[in-house]
């Protein structure tokens, strides 16, 4: 008996290994947020903050999206593990 085995933990589900529904979500999020910073009144404080959340998620996902078109292209600075 090995002291150093340990169990393979199971392989997630294919569905929760898609980073899409993840950034849609974050990103409709972050809309209604803008939304309501600026049709609420009260909520006015929030404009500068809900618009730099949107710009940095729009930044993040065009980043992420011409990573994994380099991936799946396979040129040879991209990420592994994007497909």
């Amino acid at each position: 008996m090995s002291a150093n085995t340990s169990p393979e933990p199971p392989a997630l589900p294919p569905r929760l290994l898609e980073p899409v529904p993840v950034i849609g979500v974050i990103a409709v999020g972050w809309l209604i947020a803008v939304l309501l910073a600026f049709t609420v009144p009260c909520l006015h404080d929030w404009r500068p903050t809900t618009v730099a959340g949107l710009g940095v998620g729009l930044l993040g996902t065009s980043i992420f999206l011409l990573q994994r078109r380099a991936a799946r292209r396979g040129d040879r600075g991209a990420q592994q593990g994007l497909t």
